[in-house]
């Protein structure tokens, strides 16, 4: 963690050897975190290179390293939702249903993926950035800038969402 406060530091002061590492070293939790929203890969490069941009550009702003994931992670996730409403308003403008899928796309765990894929947006988001991510609710309440209750609540209708595909029984409380 020390290495990292110090490149956090060194990034504020406009160190562009210290941003790329700090950058390289985030670069398959974006990949990941983009996923969980967007499928095609292209519009996945443009969340990841238009955060890594808004980053470099606001670093500064940033008032504790220790905050640094959430905050690159809110920024990724708003950079998904940009690119989510530029292609909504580009297919009902031209009239165009979109025909990439996930399908089209090489897993490392099928399963994980099929489940994760059955969930909604928001509940896929909640679920890569607790489970995969390793997030807690408040920073992942903080990402999403929702109350930290939807957090929990999204998070246990994703469980449950998930346990009833694979008919897993679960008993109150209990978690994946």
């Amino acid at each position: 963690m020390e290495d990292m406060n110090h490149l956090i530091k060194k990034a504020q002061e406009r160190d562009a050897d210290a941003f790329t590492v700090l950058m390289e070293r985030h670069m398959q939790f974006m990949y990941k975190t983009a996923r969980a929203v967007l499928y095609c890969d292209e519009d996945i490069a443009d969340a990841v290179q238009e955060t890594i941009l808004t980053c470099w550009e606001k670093i500064s702003q940033l008032k504790k390293a220790s905050s640094f994931r959430t905050w690159i992670a809110r920024i990724l996730v708003n950079k998904c939702n940009d690119i989510l409403r530029k292609k909504q308003m580009v297919s009902f403008y031209e009239d165009v249903p979109e025909v990439e899928t996930a399908q089209n796309f090489e897993f490392e765990n099928v399963e994980w993926n099929e489940a994760l894929e059955s969930l909604d947006e928001k509940y896929r988001l909640v679920i890569m950035l607790y489970y995969v991510e390793g997030f807690k609710t408040k920073e992942i309440s903080q990402i999403l800038e929702i109350p930290e209750g939807t957090v929990r609540t999204r998070l246990a209708r994703a469980r449950a969402k998930v346990a009833d595909i694979y008919q897993i029984p679960l008993r109150s409380g209990q978690v994946l």
